[in-house]
């Protein structure tokens, strides 16, 4: 008997969180990267932020997704800290739905459509011939799969009411308050989930193993629990996403603390009965709890920390204090007020442009050093750097756009497909630091040996190419003519190195000095310099040849487009 109990509880929660997940991640596909959007661009106010972040809950019925998309925005500096705690202040109202979502299934018997979704989700998600009827699939898939994880929670807690053990066991929440709420916490952390705590608590009180009053604070003690998902989800990131994660913690626990109060007194419930009258039954004890669950987080919201978000942000500050990073791939010079001024725009573009070959830099230096170390760090910090310049070519040609539909003079206009491309060349030698930290990995996963005469030999040619990128770099900051030469000089000696590397190779092969695969690799890092050079290349000829300050060559941006598409052929 205990077994099947045990048992039917474990595979039924299974179920739930399983069905759950499909879902939530069903529902965030079909919503799309507009989520992120709309989070970003609606959250001025904090009033706004609270209902976005109580649809957003609502459409993918995950606050912990919520929560861990805010935080995620937040580390990456497109929310302030007081529109991220708004937002997850409203992300607390939108997963009350859960809870009336499960509680539908005593009203209206959901359950016996349950093995139906399953079967049309699946062939939908199997089937369909579309992506968004595959992603509708997923969603209906998951709402069958979590009621059928419901129906079985609910059979086999039905036994459990004959053990006057268990009964007197949960008896006691109703005498003893503070111990639901631990119950309530404790299960949320370990589950990582408060959706399933609250229709475990449901499936109990429909059952009449727990009674409303003692359910109440188990329900409470779910809203700290619940908290331990963005306190994970903030590790690793900076101050103020931290600072976020620790103002949902504050204000569900600090909420939890001062509703005790009415829960001890007995007027909590008073309130519930009152907003949803007549008796509680089995019937709707379902709907009680989600009503309770739902007065919690509206009254905590509106009426207590809404008009204290300022004090909220305040006491995160101090709780976790620091200087807040400017997160690498958001722009930093982008003043879309400027646009209407076109020769300011083009300053505060071309400063963009130099951050973003500096970034570059950093990456390939993060690559190289990586590769001759065996760091997986620098490899890591390569790749995330080649994000941000992926992220600010985006920006950049997006600003550069929105000038093009401004009134620009003819020197102003010729400039700009210049400006796009040297951002495409930069961001090229992004993708080359990443092919570097994939030979990398290779070298490190197969232990293929490099002999001392080649490291000297790569590390020779790599300083050299860090020598042209800076002289690039300050060719673009300064417009100096003479730093463009000099980078052009210089890949004459990047393509030497290139082929007399080439030849040692073969040499050593000769010998029997070299592995193949090691020489693979070698050759390979080689020519990812030898691209980053040809890149660097024509950055510095659009500076000499004046175009990105005079703009009079037409013919030389066409010879740079097709040279661009030559080198994309092969």
């Amino acid at each position: 008997m205990a077994l099947d109990i045990l048992f039917g509880l474990i595979g039924g929660l299974a179920f739930f969180l399983f069905g759950m997940k499909l879902m939530s991640e069903g529902l965030r596909k079909v919503a799309g990267e507009g989520l992120k959007k709309i989070i970003h661009l609606f959250t001025k106010t904090p009033v706004v932020g609270v209902l976005v972040g109580a649809g957003v809950t609502c459409i993918i019925q995950s606050s912990s997704a919520t929560s861990v998309m805010v935080i995620g925005l937040v580390n990456a500096t497109l929310l302030t800290l007081r529109q991220a705690i708004s937002v997850i202040l409203g992300a607390n109202i939108g997963t009350t739905m859960t809870a009336w979502l499960v509680s539908s299934m005593a009203v209206f018997k959901i359950t016996h459509y349950a093995l139906p979704a399953v079967g049309i989700g699946f062939a939908l998600n199997s089937l369909g011939k579309s992506r968004k009827m595959r992603e509708w699939g997923e969603v209906i898939l998951g709402f069958g799969v979590l009621f059928v994880g419901l129906a079985i929670m609910k059979d086999s807690f039905q036994p459990l009411g004959q053990h006057q053990i268990v009964k007197d066991t949960l008896v006691k929440f109703s005498a003893y308050p503070i111990l639901g709420v631990l119950v309530g916490m404790l299960v949320t952390m370990i589950l990582q989930s408060s959706s399933a705590t609250i229709a475990i608590v449901q499936v109990l009180a429909f059952n009449g193993l727990i009674s409303f009053e003692a359910a109440i604070p188990v329900i409470l003690g779910e809203n700290i629990g619940t908290t331990i998902t963005a306190e994970l989800a903030a590790i690793g990131t900076n101050i103020s996403a931290r600072r976020a994660a620790r103002c949902h913690a504050l204000f569900n626990i600090i909420g939890v603390a001062y509703m005790m109060v009415p829960v001890y007194l007995g007027i909590y419930s008073k309130v519930v009965t009152w907003i949803f009258p007549g008796p509680v039954t089995t019937t709707n004890i379902m709907a009680h709890i989600a009503v309770s669950h739902t007065i919690f987080n509206v009254f905590n919201t509106f009426v207590v920390f809404l008009p204290l978000i300022g004090w909220l942000e305040k006491i995160s500050i101090k709780m976790i204090p620091g200087e807040v990073e400017l997160s690498e791939s958001v722009p930093q010079y982008l003043e879309k007020r400027l646009l209407d001024t076109p020769p300011v725009a083009l300053e505060q573009a071309t400063k963009e442009i130099v951050r973003m070959a500096k970034l570059s830099r950093e990456a390939v230096n993060n690559a190289a050093e990586g590769f001759f170390n065996n760091n997986r760090k620098l490899m890591v910090q390569a790749c995330k750097r080649e994000d941000s310049t992926d992220d600010l070519q985006k920006e950049i040609a997006q600003y550069l756009i929105e000038l093009s539909q401004r009134n620009l003079n003819p020197e102003e206009a010729e400039e700009l497909p210049v400006l796009l491309h040297s951002i495409n060349d930069i961001e090229r030698i992004g993708d080359h630091a990443v092919n570097i930290v994939e030979l990398a990995e290779r070298k490190m996963e197969q232990k293929l040996p490099f002999s001392s005469t080649a490291f000297v030999e790569l590390k020779e040619m790599y300083q050299q190419l860090d020598e042209m990128m800076k002289e690039v770099i300050n060719a673009l900051e300064y417009d100096d003519l003479d730093e463009a030469r000099k980078a052009l000089e210089r890949e004459d000696v990047i393509n030497k190195f290139q082929t007399d590397l080439r030849q040692s190779h073969v040499q050593r092969l000769n010998d029997g000095n070299c592995k193949l695969l090691s020489g693979l690799i070698f050759i390979d890092f080689v020519d990812n310099l030898e691209k980053v050079g040809d890149h660097l290349t024509n950055i510095a000829q659009s500076v000499l040849s004046g175009l990105r300050w005079a703009g009079t060559n037409i013919e030389r941006i066409r010879d740079i487009r097709l040279e661009d598409k030559e080198e994309n052929r092969n």
